[in-house]
């Protein structure tokens, strides 16, 4: 479990600041950055997430090592994800707001930071909070490389006692507690947001 949520924290963190830059990117006023956003959006998204993992995996573990190459494949996809998803949330934000703090003579990048943003966090914690649950379920296709994860355990414990079913559902016990309490959290996240407003 420990190895499934060092993935998940990994892939979440650094796949969300990847996500931010290139939700940034697509909306820049530089054409080429705009379609360098969009190339890599459209290319992972359509694109199974299972050989991405091949790909990166062959290309990398030898020289990073096989848990590096796996996270860079889940944080490469992920940020795909969440790209897309702050970018409809920044879409989301009335542009009156933005034309309001430049005519008090905000810059672009504090009415970004300071406005923009903050009000389309508010917009896209939900389904950043659906990303965060699929990334904690897709580790479990990391177990393809056997590094450790629930999924690797559960061969293991398949070898050694040969039960079949039973640690699938107990590795399903758990993917659901890891999972659903994440969705609780970030409920609570929400309501606080709620209650500021």
């Amino acid at each position: 479990m420990g190895v499934t949520l060092l993935l998940s924290l990994i892939t979440v963190v650094f796949g969300t600041i990847l996500g931010t830059l290139l939700a940034l990117m697509r909306l820049s006023k530089e054409k080429i950055f705009r379609i360098i956003s969009e190339t890599y959006t459209e290319i992972i998204r359509g694109i199974p997430l299972l050989l991405q993992l091949w790909v990166i995996y062959l290309l990398f573990s030898s020289t990073l090592g096989k848990i590096v190459a796996v996270c860079l494949a889940l944080l490469l996809n992920s940020a795909a994800y969440v790209a897309e998803i702050i970018r409809s949330g920044i879409q989301a934000v009335d542009k009156g707001q933005v034309e309001a703090s430049r005519s008090l003579g905000i810059d672009a990048t504090n009415t970004m930071t300071k406005i923009v943003l903050p009000q389309a966090i508010k917009n896209i914690l939900p389904a950043l909070g659906n990303e965060f649950v699929t990334v904690i379920k897709e580790t479990s296709l990391s177990s393809v490389f056997y590094i450790g994860d629930l999924m690797t355990a559960k061969t293991i414990i398949t070898t050694q006692t040969y039960l079949a079913i039973e640690p699938y559902i107990i590795i399903g016990i758990i993917y659901f507690i890891l999972t659903f309490s994440l969705s609780k959290m970030i409920g609570k996240f929400e309501k606080r947001l709620k209650l500021s407003d």
